[in-house]
Order: C-alpha cells, then sequence, then structure tokens
C-alpha cells in the first residue's frame, strides 16, 4: 500500500534511548491508547497520524532510536493473537 490510502488504525512500536522513553510515551498518549510496555494502538484520522509522525520525529534522535508504525485501513482488517501474559496488556479490547 502507499500514497492516497486513507489509515484510520494504526499501531506504534518503540525503542528510544531511555532519556527520550517519557517524552515519545506522552506523545504517542496523546493520539492513541496505550496497549503494552512500549506499544500503543487505535483509531486515528489520517491528520492526526500525520501529526503523530510530525511530533515523535521532534522527540527522537533518529540515529539511536526506532519507531515502527504499522498503518491500517480500520481495525477490522487484520487478526491478533496475545500470547503469554493477557493480564500485561492494557488499554483498550480489539473486538474483531
Amino acid at each position: 500500500m502507499g500514497k492516497g490510502f486513507n489509515y484510520n488504525y494504526a499501531f506504534v512500536f518503540y525503542d528510544v534511548n531511555e532519556k527520550r522513553v517519557n517524552r515519545v510515551f506522552k506523545v504517542c498518549k496523546k493520539y492513541l491508547s496505550h496497549f503494552q510496555k512500549s506499544v500503543f494502538r487505535g483509531e486515528i484520522t489520517p491528520a492526526n497520524l500525520i501529526l503523530l509522525k510530525r511530533d515523535l520525529n521532534k522527540e527522537i534522535d533518529e540515529c539511536e532510536d526506532f519507531i515502527c508504525i504499522i498503518k491500517l485501513m480500520n481495525n477490522n482488517v487484520y487478526g491478533e493473537e496475545i500470547l503469554g501474559n493477557k493480564a500485561m496488556t492494557t488499554g483498550e479490547d480489539l473486538i474483531l
């Protein structure tokens, strides 16, 4: 999938330097629901997705930090399996 698609759901996974973790967490929390440790997910408008990426880019060191954003058309087009301690997950329940 490329440009021209309106993504309405996103997952964000990150591994950033400890000095920047709290700032990245706050940016993600502004746009998405905290799911588990360094993972956020939720519905997001295309405009807010642009703002999320802009805000994250301001907080990270591109040579040292890693952020992955998985964009989906909606929350009904993927399957999810959670292995391990399901009680450790936080945030919204995913209903398919």
